[in-house]
């Protein structure tokens, strides 16, 4: 009997042990925007990275993340963010319901990354691409689209779809950039004046449908269910690998693109695991990972994927962050008015 007693403490010991280990890992809750097959693949590899944190990470899209911070401005249920658009992020700063940090290796980051307050940081950007359907386009004796101009052809109408702006950063990337592109004097009128909202008017009369999702575009035309879907890159990159006949073209007038940025939520509840996350979320051997979808990443001399077209090939919008973060607002209101009816 006493050698029995003896072997059972000596495994409670252990399960203590062993109990103990799991409760010592710290909890970061992460609210992210990022797509859902990036955050699986992201997470199996920060895990590792990690193994010191519980990550609990909550996908959500770019306009509900934005509902839920403001709907929990009281009371913070997330520790950071990761991953969100740079112009969602910035209307949260004067709100202050940001806390200004600089993760560990943030001086590697190039100045025009990053907020020079610390209240946030870019890992990557992502862009604005056109991914037609090649057996939907050949059936239907229809070109693929090469810019937007092209999308006015009258033989698309009701084959093309896009993201709404006021739910999704790829949409709201897609018309900011229209409203910067097609008028050169937009900063000295009012939003609803910019001539891009003509433009805008003319490319409804083609659209199929306006969805929240900014990769659903992609993937219901790569089902066949549109000839064209106004998305981004990293989709058709994905789309492709899986088999689909998916062709793509980066508008020639000039490709919207967004920057996806990390940030410390003020009131974290785990600020210490929160910042400790954060620092990895920058490192090189994140954005390795992130560099496995995106066009390009933040961390230098980290290239992204070789089935897309290498960042310095092609043509940028020419974004203006602080006007369209500014704007914001009143862009998705002129939006809706036009054509949520």
């Amino acid at each position: 009997m006493k050698k029995l007693s003896v072997s059972i403490s000596s495994v409670l010991v252990s399960l203590f042990l062993l109990l103990g280990i799991a409760a010592a890992k710290d909890t970061v809750v992460v609210y992210t925007s990022l797509e859902n097959e990036e955050v699986v693949e992201y997470l199996e590899f920060a895990k590792k990275e990690l193994p010191d944190l519980d990550i609990q990470a909550i996908r959500l899209s770019t306009g509900e993340l934005g509902a839920r911070m403001l709907a929990e401005r009281d009371n913070p249920q997330a520790d950071c963010i990761w991953g969100w658009a740079v112009t969602n992020t910035s209307e949260f700063v004067p709100k202050g319901m940001l806390e200004p940090y600089n993760p560990k290796g943030w001086e590697k980051i190039p100045a025009n990354f990053k907020d020079p307050k610390g209240y946030w940081t870019a890992i990557d950007l992502y862009a604005a691409a056109f991914v037609g359907n090649s057996d939907v386009l050949k059936k239907s004796n229809l070109p693929m689209a090469k810019g937007w101009n092209d999308l006015l052809n009258p033989a698309y109408k009701g084959k093309l779809i896009m993201p709404n702006p006021a739910s999704s950063g790829t949409g709201f990337l897609q018309v900011a950039s229209l409203l910067v592109m097609l008028d050169p004097d937009y900063k000295n009128k009012p939003v609803e004046d910019n001539k891009a909202w003509d433009f805008l008017k003319k490319l409804d009369e083609n659209m199929g449908q306006y969805i929240k999702s900014g990769s659903k575009p992609a993937k219901l035309t790569a089902a066949g269910e549109y000839a064209i879907g106004a998305s981004f890159a990293f989709v058709y990159s994905s789309l492709k690998k899986k088999g689909f006949p998916v062709v793509m073209a980066m508008p020639a007038e000039g490709a919207g693109f967004e920057l996806e940025v990390n940030s410390l939520l003020k009131g974290a509840k785990h600020e210490k695991a929160a910042k400790k996350f954060l620092d990895w979320a920058i490192s090189e051997s994140a954005m390795n990972q992130y560099a496995k979808f995106k066009l390009g990443v933040t961390y230098p001399g980290v290239k992204g994927p070789k089935d897309l077209p290498a960042l310095d090939t092609i043509k940028l919008a020419p974004m203006d962050f602080p006007w369209q973060s500014e704007n914001r607002a009143k862009i998705l209101e002129v939006w809706q008015g036009h054509f949520l009816k």
